[in-house]
């Protein structure tokens, strides 16, 4: 008798732990991850449309990235008014706000999060392991939208792409290159795990970058969302909007690195490309 209950104990504590590990992998939020540039109204439009705002709902934006975070937040504001009636709220945090726990508290409880952009290396020099990750990813689990731009499409993934090269001390746009160890990652917020992204895409010809990465992280799919363009994640359903391209890259095979110069070569690569409306799925 004594064994059956210990079973159906041990089987009731199971199916728990299966549940919180499901619930921890298949958060309630969305991501609406925009490659940089302009934002037109209608894609702004789509953003409020996915975050479903209520009447006492607010908007956080994170402006952390940016040289100039009031001119960022005065720049978002102004053309956010025109299309919602919600608050929106600027919380530019550094070190010693990173631990008050009402800023972050309203962090948490933000119904739609916006990063802006600027340099995704300050953004994360502020957040990394600070309480205000933990609010964007506890935001994000319980069903709000994480939303940011340029800077802030890099940090949404946890291998993030700092753009700077190990092989060329001098920062540019692009990478002339393909080679392995060049490519400079950090840790980003984590929200997508199985994902690198890239901003700018087309705009900056940033095909090497992305390759670059797929070959220090072959397991993960590079997805380059171009200007003016977003992708929206619902767990590991991603839909397309707004103007351009979306490139993505996955399942590298015969990875070849050559004792001379750095340089690689790939037998196989996946490659496809999409338009506003058009799906695909991640891991």
């Amino acid at each position: 008798m004594k064994n059956k209950l210990l079973i159906k104990s041990f089987t009731i504590l199971s199916l728990l732990l299966t549940s919180c590990f499901v619930q921890a992998q298949n958060p309630k939020g969305k991501l609406f991850i925009i490659g940089g540039g302009d934002r037109s109204d209608d894609l702004m439009k789509q953003v409020l449309d996915v975050a479903e705002l209520g009447k006492k709902d607010y908007i956080v934006v994170l402006p952390m990235s940016s040289e100039e975070p009031d001119s960022s937040f005065i720049f978002f504001k102004t053309q956010m008014v025109k299309l919602t009636s919600n608050p929106i709220v600027m919380l530019n945090f550094n070190k010693e706000t990173a631990q008050n726990k009402t800023l972050t508290d309203s962090v948490q409880n933000a119904k739609l999060i916006f990063i802006s952009g600027g340099d995704q290396t300050r953004f994360m020099k502020v957040v990394h392991n600070t309480p205000i990750k933990t609010a964007i990813l506890k935001a994000y689990e319980n069903g709000s939208t994480i939303s940011g731009t340029s800077a802030g499409a890099a940090v949404m993934s946890e291998k993030m792409i700092t753009g700077n090269q190990k092989l060329q001390k001098e920062y540019t746009g692009t990478f002339s290159v393909i080679k392995y160890d060049n490519l400079e990652t950090d840790e980003g917020l984590g929200l997508l795990k199985t994902v690198v992204i890239d901003q700018h895409f087309l705009k900056r010809n940033r095909y090497n970058r992305l390759l670059s990465a797929l070959i220090e992280f072959p397991d993960l799919t590079g997805i380059g969302i171009d200007e003016a363009t977003a992708i929206i994640v619902r767990n590991n359903k991603v839909e397309v909007a707004g103007e351009s391209e979306v490139i993505v890259f996955k399942n590298p095979k015969g990875i070849v690195k050559a004792k001379k110069d750095n340089l690689i070569s790939i037998e196989k690569l996946e490659m496809s490309i999409y338009t506003a409306g058009q799906k695909f799925n991640i891991k």
